[in-house]
């Protein structure tokens, strides 16, 4: 099977695989909304980024070092399984001694009450982790899209037990996480027959210290990543304005601005996790470069259509996702979530041009461009949550992720130079930020502007998005 083939067929078995998840997904949102108020849903939001934050830390970014070492055919995969899970259990014990410390750090004070839960959410997420990525890692991707199916159904069941049956509001949430990420740890562990791959006489010290090398600049950078999104929050939760909305309920509807922007980022994950797979296993073939840019233009400009469709129908989207039947606060959500959009496009640019430092093994750039963004978003988030309030977050991570990608595709082609039309980039940019401009502001005739921004959207990248399909059907 040729590279464009597999590339495409894998991609089709992650979305086959998704897509009831993802309807799920959406249901939980609605779930969350109705039975959580917006300040409960801020600390369930927090807890929730924490446990996010604390697991590359603690387990060593294992999970990524797991899908790169576990393709490279130099290693042995019960190698590459014993040593990650020996190096993750590791870390999970210093976590059970650093975490109950930090509650006792101020703005971690949400933590208190949750620790325990905290800290057992950790340990599930990452045994998940660690098997879901080595299933991939032995081509399994069948298997994988069903346990995403699969663990998704359960985190439904198990919130609607907890949540709505039994009203135990945010810890229902922590252990709806926890029970559905254990059940599917031990269904992989079983189908895949995981067993195989574990031998602690398999330990190499030699590969631990390679996969470290490779893991550990990523920890910083996922971390980094994570501070982003928990930045934004925690400025709008504790910091004080006599001109703008800010505190816990505020915190609260920012999370759900959040929520359709995510339409983008699952369509970018169903098709990270085959390109990734691809970027590892090309990486030593001749037409590299070609093949990159091929891919990468088909791939921004789908991301560009599809943000600009979500943009226009901001509004029927939101009400599909937030229910304002119990709290009426959530109806302001729309307002916020067109710029969020747009930053999350860039944080898909970004993520597919981070492939290029893991494929190359470079991950150090990864660390620093992504470090230089969320210093960025800090920053701004000072400057103009106090102003802007809720939409100055927005604006903030925006700026960040924009910031990351301009970086990122200027350094990540030094190592694979593939094509990159800059000018076009720039058009599109432009176009999507007046479309966010027009559905917040909502001047005269705004729908039709925004309907013919859409249209030059459409006509601007749908020749790349064309021939990358032609290519695929003639192969």
């Amino acid at each position: 099977m040729n590279k464009y083939k597999k590339l495409a067929f894998n991609t089709m078995i992650f979305a086959i695989g998704s897509f009831g998840s993802k309807i799920l997904v959406i249901l939980l949102t609605r779930l969350y909304s109705y039975n959580l108020s917006p300040s409960a849903s801020s600390t369930k939001e927090l807890l929730e980024i924490m446990a996010n934050f604390l697991l590359p830390i603690f387990t060593f970014s294992m999970s990524e070092a797991v899908i790169r070492y576990g393709l490279d055919k130099k290693y042995r995969k019960t190698e590459v399984f014993t040593t990650a899970t020996c190096l993750n259990m590791t870390g999970l014990l210093l976590m059970l001694i650093c975490v109950p410390v930090m509650k006792l750090i101020p703005f971690l004070e949400f933590i208190d009450g949750y620790t325990i839960l905290l800290l057992v959410y950790v340990c599930t997420s990452s045994l998940r982790a660690l098997c879901s990525q080595f299933v991939r890692a032995k081509g399994m991707v069948k298997l994988f899209s069903l346990d995403g199916i699969l663990a998704t159904l359960t985190l439904f069941i198990f919130n609607i037990l907890f949540i709505s049956v039994l009203h135990w509001g945010v810890k229902g949430f922590m252990l709806s996480v926890i029970l559905s990420d254990f059940c599917s740890a031990l269904f992989l562990f079983v189908i895949a027959d995981l067993r195989r791959y574990l031998n602690i006489r398999y330990y190499s010290k030699k590969l631990a210290a390679g996969m470290m090398r490779f893991a550990v600049p990523l920890i910083p950078t996922v971390v980094m990543w994570v501070i982003t999104g928990f930045s934004d929050r925690l400025f709008i939760r504790y910091m004080h304005s006599d001109t703008v909305f800010l505190g816990k309920d505020a915190a609260g509807i920012y999370g759900y601005a959040t929520k359709v922007p995510n339409l983008i980022s699952m369509i970018s994950t169903i098709f990270f996790q085959a390109w990734n797979m691809s970027a590892i296993l090309e990486n030593d073939s001749e037409d590299r470069s070609d093949f990159y840019g091929k891919v990468y233009g088909a791939y921004e400009s789908l991301l560009f259509i599809s943000s600009a469709f979500l943009i226009l129908g901001v509004q029927v989207f939101t009400k599909i996702f937030v229910s304002t039947a119990k709290f009426s606060a959530y109806g302001d959500v729309y307002k916020y979530t067109p710029v969020l959009v747009a930053a999350v496009l860039f944080m898909c640019l970004d993520q597919f041009l981070s492939s290029i430092y893991t494929a190359t093994k470079h991950t150090k750039n990864s660390f620093w461009t992504s470090f230089a963004a969320s210093m960025a978003n800090i920053v701004l988030n000072l400057l103009l949550i106090p102003e802007w309030g809720i939409q100055g977050a927005c604006i903030a991570t925006f700026l960040s992720y924009y910031l990351c990608f301009w970086a990122r595709i200027i350094d990540a082609r030094y190592y694979v130079p593939f094509k990159f039309n800059g000018v076009r980039s720039l058009t599109n940019t432009a176009a999507l930020l007046l479309m966010c401009l027009f559905m917040t502001a909502k001047p005269p005739l705004y729908i039709l502007w925004t309907i013919i921004l859409l249209g030059y959207i459409i006509l601007s990248n749908y020749k790349a998005l064309l021939m990358t399909i032609r290519r695929l059907a003639k192969r």
